[in-house]
């Protein structure tokens, strides 16, 4: 038994496929339409074709490597019998009605289970939203749309199906898609200690997002974030007060944040505590060099964000060190003493020198990681020239907070990003971004 068949099957069938816009079984379809392979929906009820496949009455009928399982959840432990018999490796089980829900759904999904090892069958689910793979143009869901996301190099593997789909549409919205995207759901043989090695071995992923709201493989799931290679980001939910709440939602046991912060501390993963948190860790680990140490610089072009910033990050315990006085010096001629020079460096508005006072501070040897603020004024833009020659020549991380009208700044914002500099929308997503490289430094 492996995850191998998500990644690579050779024929898909889908299990309840339907050519009624709406239902379940269509919306899987739309998705599957992307795949560069056999797609077989399979409906006894249903003749024709849909979206040019030939309907089957049976996965018996067929050669799959993968079936989505668009059918109830009575109706999953035989539907999933046929798939074990006719030779497939992987299931995709969407409903929900298993271990979440009571006495006769743990029953349910303990039929699962058994049938899955008894044909050396892999389970995504149940209770899942199912998963994606952009660049190999598998969507195995039935989210309207996610066949939309695009490839990027962070990889999301959620307890929440609903998780996983919110920040993968997040990731792409802001032009950065996923390199791959798990719902785990109830985890009925397929969990966090089974992927994250995967997602670790994969040449596209450059940091893994980890949403857990609690699972009874710990042990195997602290020992494989251990082992990774690969930066690992988790957000833990699901406190002992809403503990019913987050049995029904994934029948997952009442775990704190600590259980698993304090053994993982300082093995190279990061802990946050929000999705956007998240992924915006995620995304600047996955885009920066390393840094040194943690000592950040910032240049902000407005104080009052500048002062955000720095008091966050001087809440995190993060140091910001005197420049050299060749910095100084240098930076008192760019700015003439019209404001405050020192690290915080404020230009009190965009000037045409600001670019050049973000490389001075980029290059000070007492700088670890840059971080910088700037409102978008047309008339300047953004230094896009000189964030271009820091990124060829400073192994160190920049970061860039933008503000202003979308419209105007985004190209130059997109620009930076392919400079490998990342950008962030808030202050306070350029002070996440900035913790989350001081812990992996810390934990390195």
């Amino acid at each position: 038994m492996g995850v191998t068949d998500f990644f690579d099957p050779d024929g898909i069938a889908v299990i309840g496929a339907s050519k009624t816009p709406g239902k379940l079984g269509n919306d899987a379809m739309t998705n599957i339409r992307s795949y560069d392979g056999d797609v077989y929906p399979i409906n006894p009820s249903s003749s024709g074709r849909v979206y040019g496949y030939e309907f089957f009455d049976s996965v018996r009928d067929v050669e799959a490597d993968l079936a989505l399982c668009c059918v109830p959840s009575t109706t999953v432990p035989e539907v999933l019998e046929e798939c074990g018999q006719s030779g497939v490796g992987a299931a995709v089980i969407f409903a929900g009605g298993f271990a979440e829900v009571d006495e006769a759904g743990r029953d349910l999904q303990a039929d699962v289970v058994r049938t899955a090892e008894e044909h050396d069958m892999t389970v995504l689910g149940p209770n899942t939203a199912g998963y994606c793979i952009p660049r190999l143009g598998l969507y195995g869901s039935f989210v309207p749309q996610i066949r939309e996301i695009e490839t990027g190099n962070v990889a999301l593997l959620a307890q929440s199906g609903g998780v996983g789909i919110t920040s993968s549409f997040q990731l792409d919205r802001e032009e950065y898609g996923v390199s791959t995207m798990f719902g785990l759901g109830n985890r009925a043989n397929t969990g966090f200690a089974d992927l994250i090695p995967v997602l670790d071995d994969d040449p596209q992923t450059e940091a893994i997002a980890v949403h857990i709201e609690g699972t009874e493989d710990i042990e195997n799931t602290i020992a494989a974030c251990r082992n990774a290679e690969t930066p690992i980001v988790i957000y833990k939910v699901g406190c002992e007060n809403i503990d019913e709440f987050v049995r029904s939602h994934t029948a997952a046991p009442i775990q704190s944040r600590e259980s698993y912060e304090e053994r993982l501390v300082g093995e190279g993963v990061v802990f946050v505590s929000s999705v956007t948190e998240m992924l915006d860790a995620s995304r600047v680990i996955a885009d920066s060099p390393r840094p040194r140490g943690r000592n950040v610089g910032i240049v902000t072009a407005q104080a009052g964000p500048g002062i955000i910033i720095a008091d966050e990050l001087d809440e995190r315990g993060v140091e910001f060190p005197d420049l050299t006085p060749e910095s100084y010096e240098r930076i008192d001629d760019l700015l003439q003493g019209i404001t405050y020079t020192g690290n915080p460096v404020d230009t009190g508005r965009p000037l045409p020198e600001f670019g050049e006072v973000i490389d001075v501070v980029a290059r000070d040897e007492n700088i670890d990681i840059l971080v910088v603020y700037e409102i978008y004024e047309d008339s300047l833009g953004y230094p896009t020239e000189e964030l271009g020659a820091l990124s060829r020549d400073v192994d160190k991380p920049v970061l860039f907070t933008v503000a202003g009208p979308a419209g105007s700044l985004e190209d130059e914002r997109l620009e930076m990003e392919r400079l490998g500099v990342p950008t962030f929308q808030a202050p306070e997503r350029g002070v996440h971004a900035v913790a989350a490289l001081v812990d992996l430094a810390d934990g390195e």
